[in-house]
């Protein structure tokens, strides 16, 4: 098998195993992946190949920690498992990107804070008042997402350097 499998070139586990296979050779082969996840070469060929829709959740763990792709587990989780349709995507992204878009969104908390104690000062929500919790909402999923990918963006390079 060459090193650039065309039946599996879109499917995540095989991408994430390619991109640790720059770290560790063994990793270039589904056979030596396999024999690192304590896994049959044909159980890996299958999740790579898309036999298998429902890859077990602790073959998803060994895989994201072998092949040191956390973000494995939230495309899992976000794209496989039905719990988690409505989870965020988190992506990794550079981090001076990552900072500059949590810099972005925790400039907002001031106003998200005030609309809030508006919002909540009476105890009750009133029509006109549902536009601007919506938004406060919003913020927070959105300050909730970069916290994620920082998360994300740290379990993938800090453990490099450990």
């Amino acid at each position: 098998m060459g090193s650039n499998p065309t039946k599996a070139a879109n499917n995540m586990y095989c991408k994430c195993r390619l991109a640790a296979a720059k770290y560790n050779d063994k990793l270039n082969s589904r056979e030596g992946a396999a024999e690192m996840l304590g896994l049959s070469s044909s159980t890996l060929a299958s999740y790579e190949l898309d036999l298998t829709k429902v890859v077990p959740v602790e073959s998803i763990m060994m895989m994201a920690d072998v092949y040191n792709a956390p973000e494995l587990k939230n495309w899992y989780c976000s794209n496989v498992c039905p719990l988690g349709a409505e989870f965020p995507k988190i992506e990794i992204e550079d981090l001076d990107r990552l900072t500059v878009k949590a810099l972005s969104t925790l400039r907002e908390i001031s106003n998200v804070k005030e609309d809030l104690l508006d919002i909540t000062a009476d105890g009750a929500i009133s029509v006109e008042e549902r536009p601007k919790l919506n938004n406060v909402i919003k913020t927070l999923d959105e300050i909730s997402n970069v916290a994620q990918s920082l998360k994300l963006w740290a379990k993938k390079n800090l453990s490099k350097t450990e």
